[in-house]
């Protein structure tokens, strides 16, 4: 029997309905829920609140339409520095692809909660097809108030078999339109580390893999108590971000305790810099803690795209980067165990890159 939205989450057991049977926070949402259950409830330190937001303060945006230009890649690295986070526009990827992939994400979250759990941790025939709730709820003490499919790229034949029909095509259509926009900002970025071209090796190391990821964010009886994804960095070398324009994604500024707000701008993709760059520019670029707030009012959705060294891959400072005599702060880890040690806990700010430092 569903509990009714009078039901005191004590008398009921939220997670077996949310994580177990795989009707996550939407299916809590569906319910029509007056209270947070008590176990989405973060700690007040966990909690945004207004003295932390800054409001006179943003992360550049950045138009793409001459890739040609020198000073459009020197807005590239001084971003990835700086910031950590960026926004593109005029990046080249077509507005209805964007559209169409929104649209399929809400047409996934959208399916009854017994075809959704045909692609749990439990229930998947493949490792590369994930859905799921939260984060890592076993690991974590509050849990996050977001649903999610997880899809990572090994084939076109994969993916045709494996990839959920109700969202497959456009998934993989925003991951194919994204390439070019994608190896341009790598190469502006290799650039900034006096990497001359990228080869295969390189090629490898900063875009050997990719995990595309659809978010659904539903409309949360009382926001102000949880969020929608807690602190972290991205594993990742490159993410490519795509918002729905109800906004909620904030990014820690850097040296600060203050959080920015990212904006959604019609037709523009979010980039941030994860924690594998910053360990292959020893530290140049800046992997930036960011978090999503709950939302009373709306659902919200995002499709991030991880742009990933392959799981074989050992990362550590580029030579090129050292060739100077500058000293390594990080050491060589392999890509695969990075990414292990980051899913075994729940989102603890920028705590896993300590995991590669000398």
């Amino acid at each position: 029997m569903a509990p009714s939205p009078s039901m005191d989450s004590k008398s009921w057991d939220v997670i077996s309905f949310a994580v177990d049977k795989g009707h996550g926070v939407k299916g809590l949402a569906d319910l029509g829920l007056e209270t947070l259950p008590k176990q989405y409830v973060q700690p007040p330190e966990e909690q945004i609140t207004n003295s932390t937001v800054v409001t006179d303060d943003s992360i550049p945006v950045i138009d793409l339409s001459n890739w040609t230009d020198p000073k459009v890649a020197e807005q590239i690295c001084h971003a990835a520095e700086k910031w950590g986070f960026f926004q593109i526009v005029n990046h080249g990827i077509p507005i209805e692809v964007l559209e169409d992939v929104k649209e399929a994400t809400r047409r996934f979250f959208d399916l009854p909660a017994e075809q959704k759990n045909k692609h749990s941790k439990d229930n998947s025939p493949t490792n590369n097809v994930r859905y799921g709730t939260s984060f890592t709820p076993k690991a974590e003490k509050a849990l996050e108030w977001k649903d999610f499919l997880s899809l990572f790229y090994a084939s076109d034949d994969e993916a045709a078999a494996q990839w959920p029909s109700a969202c497959r095509n456009e998934a993989l259509d925003f991951m194919k339109k994204s390439e070019f926009a994608i190896r341009r900002l790598m190469e502006a970025l290799m650039k900034g580390l006096n990497v001359k071209e990228i080869d295969g090796t390189k090629e490898s190391l900063l875009m050997g893999s990719k995990r595309i990821n659809l978010n659904y964010y539903p409309k949360c009886p009382e926001p102000e108590l949880t969020v929608g994804v807690g602190r972290h960095s991205d594993v990742s070398t490159l993410t490519i971000l795509l918002q729905d324009d109800i906004g909620g994604l904030y990014v820690k500024k850097l040296d600060s305790d203050s959080w920015v707000h990212v904006p959604p701008i019609n037709g523009a993709i979010v980039i941030n810099v994860g924690d594998a760059l910053q360990i292959l520019s020893n530290g140049r670029y800046k992997s930036i803690e960011h978090r999503v707030i709950a939302n009373g009012i709306k659902n919200r959705i995002s499709v991030p795209i991880f742009v990933n060294p392959r799981p074989s891959d050992a990362i550590g400072p580029l030579p090129e980067v050292l060739e100077g005599g500058e000293k390594p702060i990080y050491k060589k880890v392999l890509y695969s165990d990075y990414v292990k040690h980051f899913f075994r806990k729940a989102h603890d700010g920028k705590e896993t890159v300590d995991f590669a430092k000398i």
